[in-house]
């Protein structure tokens, strides 16, 4: 992926505002809704929102600057110092690595040197699996274990945690995702209609492999992120939208389109609205298990973009016709 920097097209010091400015005007430039002819469409939204994952958080975004995490969010490989080694050890210090044959007489050591631990590898394995299967006999002499004791003992795999970002639009309808997980697989997460952001998803023999080899791996949880829409502001199950209106809209009523998930329906606006007042579109928010939410369309009255001398004039007009003060309760 690319340097989030990059992708949003912000210098290292722009400030929040200026971080949350340029995704706001990209994701309503490149969301996969304006761009259905598009291919690609969806990937550029996705690493759009990857993008802004990081730099819309402020820990995440320091531990990006410092090199802690990549670009996906994944931490980065800080080094080792050696199996056993001591730090600043040079060739022939330290720990020593052996080879070693799973053979009729068990585990057989392959090489010279030290093995892990003062009593070597068959200690170790002795001190793990002893009594197994006809434990080692004396030391020096080889330690036999059956295959089932393995089976028996041996330690669970792990799970592996990873993230997924998706829009609202899939939170809300559903939607299966190609997820690329760190064992270098790629999975198919389905999303549950209706899931909300930080809910996890668990999939079933994805994790870590057995680290003896032919146990049953651990599971993959995929921890859900819903991003940030261009419109719509998730408040529980309910939708909020900030709907701008005309003045003429505001004062003489009127039918005005207003977009949903579902596309966009009408809503009349009673004569001598006021901005800030807020309708209610039942059922056009989200899915959950209580039954689905409702819009809250907040009206926003918006002046023309460039000035207007009949406008202006008539305003005085009326200003000195017919005075008032809406302001009379906060004195």
């Amino acid at each position: 992926m690319r340097d989030p920097y990059e992708v949003l097209g912000v210098s290292k010091s722009a400030d929040e505002a200026q971080v949350k400015s340029a995704f706001r005007k990209l994701a309503k430039k490149l969301h996969p809704d304006a761009n259905k002819h598009d291919p690609k469409a969806a990937s550029r939204f996705a690493e759009l929102n990857a993008a802004y994952e990081i730099l819309g958080d402020e820990k995440k975004r320091k531990a990006f600057d410092n090199g802690e995490i990549d670009a996906e969010g994944k931490p980065r490989f800080r080094g080792f110092e050696g199996f056993g080694a001591q730090p600043g050890a040079g060739p022939g210090q330290g720990a020593h690595f052996e080879t070693f044959n799973w053979g009729p007489d068990g585990f057989q050591r392959g090489g010279g040197g030290r093995g892990a631990g003062a009593g070597g590898f068959e200690d170790v394995l002795r001190d793990m699996f002893g009594g197994l299967g006809g434990a080692a006999r004396g030391r020096g002499r080889s330690a036999r274990f059956e295959p089932n004791d393995f089976a028996s003992e041996a330690p669970p795999a792990r799970d592996l945690e990873a993230t997924l970002t998706i829009s609202l639009e899939d939170a809300a309808k559903g939607e299966t995702k190609r997820l690329h997980l760190p064992t270098g697989k790629d999975v198919d997460v389905k999303i549950p209609e209706g899931i909300t952001s930080g809910q996890t998803i668990r999939l079933k023999g994805q994790g870590y492999p057995s680290p003896w080899g032919g146990g049953v791996p651990g599971d993959a949880l995929i921890t859900i992120t819903i991003a940030e829409h261009p419109i719509f502001k998730v408040d529980s199950k309910d939708l909020r939208l900030d709907l701008p209106i005309t003045l003429y809209e505001a004062v003489l009523g009127g039918k005005v389109r207003v977009p949903t998930l579902d596309g966009a329906v009408e809503l009349a606006i009673p004569a001598n609205t006021s901005s800030g007042r807020t309708f209610r579109l039942k059922g056009k928010g989200l899915r959950s298990k209580s039954g689905r939410g409702d819009l809250l369309a907040t009206v926003r009255i918006a002046l023309p973009g460039t000035s207007d001398g009949e406008l202006k004039e008539l305003m005085k007009k009326w200003r000195d016709a017919k005075p008032y003060n809406p302001r009379e309760d906060l004195e």
